[in-house]
């Protein structure tokens, strides 16, 4: 029986960008750096960005994966990344389940978005 998520991979073809924007522009602290291979890590859940040689270039489909990134205040975080030249598609908003979203992509393309629960 599955009992959650552990991890999400995104692999690119240039692991050095990659790890410029998630460690020096969104601030993650690596927990595991290799050559080919980065992983961030908060408590049992994983993040990691990699090097495939099957992945060329930017992704064609934005949307297809989208990665929710948890925050305690959107507002302060959104105001440090566009500081940071980040563009957002979609600043902040209250959803109606009384949290708030904004997103943006990373270099490569890929959909994040900032999630603030609800109060």
């Amino acid at each position: 029986m599955i009992n959650g998520v552990v991890g999400v991979i995104i692999w690119t073809d240039d692991i050095d960008n990659l790890l410029l924007f998630y460690r020096d522009v969104l601030g993650l602290r690596p927990h595991s750096v290799r050559s080919d291979f980065v992983s961030f890590k908060w408590g049992d859940i994983r993040l990691g960005i990699g090097k495939h040689s099957e992945v060329n270039g930017i992704t064609k489909e934005h949307h297809r994966v989208m990665i929710n990134l948890g925050v305690d205040d959107i507002h302060v975080e959104y105001k440090a990344l566009t500081s940071k030249g980040v563009h957002f598609t979609r600043t902040p908003e209250k959803e109606h389940w009384g949290g708030w979203v904004g997103t943006f992509s990373d270099p490569d393309g890929n959909t994040l978005q900032l999630m603030q629960p609800a109060a």
